[in-house]
């Protein structure tokens, strides 16, 4: 199943807009806040579809019932990138264990490359709901690649994908790829991919642009 959030008109879409807006880009904080933000709003919609049970809460003039989540997921993120995109996740689901990958692309060309996976630091994610966030789906090879090495440390009850932007190719492979059951949220589809599989119109590199300029 795929969600995408910008379908339905609200301050998601501004938040999106500021993102992609090379003007507002040039304020490095203002960019990972944005990407901050995106994560918040998409961990609000995703929380609709997890499971809840009743709670009683002691207030100073009685007894409230309020539904809690069962379980917290393990949120999971591709470094560097990820890392604001994964606080916005992280400040909704304020209990929740967390993952870290590192994947990047080793280019033989300037159009073919392949994705390393270096790092990963992991819970047990054993029957647990797994969320992995990475602002920008492209090819959807990154992706496949943390979701593979994730499953070391246990098969999860429950898998979702949590991206800013993706390209139609990405979606494609990702459902080729991946078990029926995993639920992808985007905040916008963009059109189409460069020869060097870059997001058009995308926003640019969003590691480089919430902490600077790799060599």
């Amino acid at each position: 199943m795929i969600y995408n959030i910008s379908n339905t008109n609200s301050l998601f879409c501004t938040f999106l807009g500021e993102l992609r807006d090379i003007d507002i880009q040039n304020d490095p904080m203002r960019f990972r806040r944005n990407l901050e933000r995106v994560g918040e709003v998409i961990a609000l919609e995703l929380s609709k579809k997890l499971s809840y049970e009743i709670k009683e809460v002691n207030t100073p003039l009685g007894v409230a019932e309020v539904p809690v989540l069962t379980k917290q997921p393990v949120l999971a993120t591709i470094l560097r990138a990820g890392l604001p995109l994964h606080q916005g996740l992280l400040n909704y689901f304020d209990r929740a264990e967390s993952a870290f990958i590192s994947a990047y692309r080793k280019h033989s060309t300037a159009e073919e490359f392949k994705i390393h996976v270096e790092y990963m630091a992991a819970p047990d994610i054993s029957g647990k709901t797994l969320i992995i966030s990475d602002p920008m789906l492209a090819t959807g090879n990154s992706m496949l690649m943390v979701y593979k090495a994730l499953l070391k440390h246990g098969v999860p009850s429950k898998v979702h994908i949590v991206a800013a932007i993706a390209a139609p190719e990405a979606l494609e492979f990702l459902r080729a790829h991946l078990p029926d059951t995993v639920c992808i949220w985007i905040g916008a589809l963009d059109k189409e991919l460069t020869a060097q599989s870059y997001i058009v119109p995308g926003l640019g590199d969003a590691g480089d642009l919430a902490y600077g300029v790799k060599c």
